[in-house]
């Protein structure tokens, strides 16, 4: 099992570790819901380092990645993100990325730590496949990340950098501090502004020292405190982003996820464009009228909180089955995303959860199901 470079922080301040996706990671560090709230009050820092983090460099890479991302890379600026999709040949997702532009011919793609040895071994078949000159290295283990997120996160930042703040999201920058050089990007998966950073295994310490200098464990004073996996996971839900495992997969069809943004179905028109795999799968779905099923947000009536798997019914007969559900810590009530039948899916549609002993009554209701208050 694989060590977070944060490991001596996390026990420090107190962290039940758990496996997760090979590696020992914190769940949490006292109340899971206490940790979600702190990231929507003020801020939260997040151990993301169990994400692969993999380079491709050489005069064919942006090709290779054209044919393995759903998003178009031939017009990505150098200091920008996207977030795509990987598909297989038959439009179900093998993971989604966010891939970073370095340069003319490089790139890193960040992808899911479930995942990391399957995309790996995909990115190398296509390679291979397409006779291109590109290097693939896994820098997973020699570097860390961190999630910095929340509405105080940009002030905390702008006492180390006065560059960072003015990042516009999905962009990044990379940075020398001190001897060593740190990847900062304005992203996240939590709903709320914040950054990431990667850099050297080696000295996340040190940089977390620099940028945390007044944290301590247990002040409840904190401006910004540790948070888990948990609150990483209830966080994500309430702003409607899809999880691999839960709304993603690979029988999952690419058009059913509700992020149709992060699909370019005309790829393959642009003049340095080219076609991902799937392309023809999802351009076939699109002409007979879209995906069979949806992904779709609900409300859920009553206390009792829906887990995955559970079968969701429109009267008597079963269209679907619940993804990802939790009670929601920020609007007070239990809340779930799920893949059903289409014709099921409007807003305003009402039906049930089947949780065994108990029915949980249900609305479908927009995604996402919390955004974060606009700043004045």
């Amino acid at each position: 099992m694989h060590q977070s470079p944060l490991r001596q922080f996390h026990l420090d301040f107190g962290a039940q570790m758990v496996e997760y996706a090979g590696w020992e990671m914190p769940i949490r560090y006292g109340s899971i819901r206490e940790e979600h709230l702190q990231v929507r009050r003020a801020g939260g820092i997040f151990d993301v380092s169990h994400m692969g983090r993999v380079k491709f460099r050489g005069r064919h890479a942006r090709r290779l990645l054209e044919r393995l991302c759903t998003r178009r890379i031939h017009d990505m600026q150098i200091g920008q993100c996207r977030y795509s999709l990987v598909c297989n040949e038959h439009g179900g997702v093998r993971d989604d990325v966010l891939v970073y532009k370095l340069d003319e011919d490089e790139f890193l793609v960040v992808v899911n730590a479930s995942n990391r040895e399957k995309m790996l071994g995909h990115f190398e078949q296509v390679r291979a496949e397409s006779d291109l000159t590109v290097s693939i290295d896994d820098e997973t283990l020699k570097t860390a990340m961190i999630a910095i997120q929340g509405p105080n996160v940009m002030e905390l930042v702008s006492t180390v950098s006065s560059e960072v703040p003015m990042l516009k999201r999905y962009r990044f920058l990379v940075k020398d501090l001190m001897i060593i050089k740190v990847m900062v990007s304005r992203t996240g998966y939590t709903g709320e502004d914040g950054v990431e950073v990667i850099l050297p295994a080696s000295a996340v310490g040190m940089a977390l020292k620099l940028l945390l200098k007044d944290l301590k464990p247990g002040d409840p004073d904190a401006p910004i405190k540790p948070a888990g996996l948990g609150a990483r996971d209830s966080l994500r839900l309430e702003a409607g982003m899809p999880l691999y495992g839960h709304e993603l997969g690979e029988g999952v069809n690419a058009l059913s996820c509700g992020i149709d943004f992060a699909i370019s179905l005309d790829k393959d028109e642009h003049e340095k464009g080219e076609a991902f795999i799937g392309l023809a799968a999802l351009k076939k779905t699109r002409d007979e009228g879209g995906p069979a099923r949806k992904i779709i947000g609900l409300k859920i009536g009553g206390p009792r909180t829906p887990r995955q798997g559970m079968p969701v019914l429109a009267g008597d007969t079963e269209i679907g089955a619940v993804t990802s559900g939790c009670a929601s810590p920020t609007l007070g009530y239990p809340i779930a995303m799920a893949l059903v039948d289409r014709e099921h899916a409007e807003i305003g549609s009402v039906m049930r959860i089947d949780g065994g002993r108990h029915q949980l009554d249900a609305e479908v209701v927009p995604l996402p199901f919390y955004k974060a208050p606009k700043k004045s």
